[in-house]
This record gives structure tokens, C-alpha cells and sequence, in this order.
């Protein structure tokens, strides 16, 4: 397995990544909501720490990054977009620009909505989707900052990858998300079994994420506004996608 990633709870309910090139022994840090838990996790494993890379400027995404750049110091990497909004850059990204962890190659994603710097990393040797608060497990980010269609273009693209892709986000959202998936459309058997499951697992204490998406894209409610049953079931068969899909993005606001 050429990238070894590392889930690392933080906070309430953040997640962070670490990816490891077991070819070269190179780390990444994906988010860093908070230092002390990441830095128990390199201690653990003896490793380093050579690249942070930030998704959004959001505080529970970046909390971390000023107390491990002293430690470790490593190369910070977020969006030349959002700049200003970031802890101090040494390098800044953009749409389909390479991150390299060793030998292992990654792609950047502008995924606009939740907020409108938000970036997303592909890594196809994970295969894994660090989206953090795009796209999320069940779910979809609150749109803060960014409008539904920048949304909808933004979860459409990043739906578009391979299905065996793991999707990497940012929080521990899903049971609630799934609850909202099934008061969505209870007519549809695989999202009723899948939010059974994230019950399970929950009052196991275990994590949902990552999560196939491939698995995603038959049970995330934002990614099936396509479906015609799911229309149906809102009451917009004639709607369009976008038009489905900021209709329940209201909803899910004050679900």
C-alpha cells in the first residue's frame, strides 16, 4: 500500500489525517484542528512531519498548524485563493495543481460552497478524497460563505471520481446526517440500511469515516439529486438538480 493514512480524532468531533509514502517515509498532515493529539500520533509512530496541508480557514481546520510549524517545521500548503484567511503559506494551490508526499502524487480540487476558498486533495494511490467540509459523509458542508450551485458543481465533480474512492472528511457528522437522509426519502431501502448501519457502528464507538464513494453516491442525499425517485419523494419532479439540491440544503439547515 503506497499511502498509509492515519485518522486522528480532534476536538468534539474533528478529524485529521496523517498520510505516510511508505516508499519514502515523507508524512502529511491533512487539517490541524488542534496540535497535541497530532503530535501524539507522530510520537507513537517516531515519525516526521514534512507537509500540512489546509482545506479552509475555518479555526477547528487550522488551530494546530502554528504550534507543529515550530515543532516540525514543515511546508505549509492551503489555497492562493483564501491566502489571507490562512496561517502564513509557503506554498500556495490552486485547481488541479500536484501535491507530492514522497512518491505519492496527489491533485488539488477547488470545492467552493462552504466556504469560498475551500480545496480538496485526491490522492488516486489512496484511492482517498480529502474533502473535509465539502463533501462529508452522508451529508454535505452548511454553505457559509458559498452559494447551492457552487455547491452542487463542487459535490458533482468530486462525485465524479473513481468509486473506490475513500472519502476522507472533516467531522464526525454522520448520524446525524443519515437521520436526515432517512426522513428524506424512507422509501429508499439502501439509505434506511445505511443509516441502521451508522447507528451500529456509532453505539459501537467506532468512526464512519472514511467512507466508499461509490457508497456515497447511492445513499448521500446531496449527491442523489439527480435521482428522479428522490424528486419524487420532495415533491420536484420537475426541478432541477441544483434547484433539488439547494432545496435541501435548506433543510437540512434547520433539520
Amino acid at each position: 500500500m503506497p499511502l498509509e493514512i492515519v485518522t486522528v480524532p480532534c476536538r468534539t468531533d474533528n478529524y485529521a489525517y496523517l498520510l505516510r509514502d511508505t516508499a519514502s517515509g515523507k508524512v502529511a498532515l491533512v487539517d490541524a484542528p488542534e496540535a497535541a493529539p497530532i503530535r501524539a500520533a507522530l510520537a507513537e509512530r517516531d515519525w516526521p512531519l514534512d507537509l500540512i496541508l489546509i482545506t479552509h480557514h475555518h479555526d477547528d481546520h487550522i488551530a494546530g498548524v502554528d504550534e507543529l510549524r515550530r515543532a516540525f517545521r514543515p511546508e505549509v500548503v492551503g489555497a492562493a485563493a483564501d491566502r489571507r484567511r490562512l496561517p502564513p503559506l509557503d506554498r500556495e494551490v490552486a485547481e488541479g495543481d500536484t501535491i507530492a508526499v514522497g512518491d505519492s502524487v496527489g491533485t488539488v480540487m477547488e470545492v467552493p460552497g462552504h466556504t469560498v476558498g475551500h480545496i480538496a486533495f485526491h490522492f488516486p494511490d489512496g484511492p482517498a478524497l480529502f474533502s473535509a467540509d465539502s463533501l462529508m459523509v452522508m451529508g454535505c458542508g452548511r454553505l457559509f460563505e458559498g452559494s447551492a450551485e457552487q455547491m452542487w458543481d463542487s459535490l458533482t465533480r468530486m462525485a465524479a471520481l473513481p468509486g473506490e474512492t475513500l472519502v476522507y472528511s472533516g467531522h464526525e457528522y454522520a448520524a446525524g446526517n443519515a437521520a436526515f437522509a432517512s426522513a428524506l426519502d424512507p422509501a429508499h431501502a439502501p439509505t434506511r440500511e445505511r443509516a441502521e448501519a451508522i447507528t451500529a457502528a456509532r453505539g459501537r464507538g467506532e468512526p464512519t469515516v472514511p467512507a466508499p464513494l461509490g457508497t456515497e453516491r447511492l445513499t448521500n442525499p446531496f449527491l442523489r439529486a439527480t435521482d428522479p425517485d428522490l424528486k419524487a419523494a420532495l415533491g420536484m419532479p420537475s426541478s432541477s438538480d441544483a434547484q433539488v439540491f439547494a432545496a435541501m440544503r435548506r433543510r437540512k439547515d434547520s433539520f
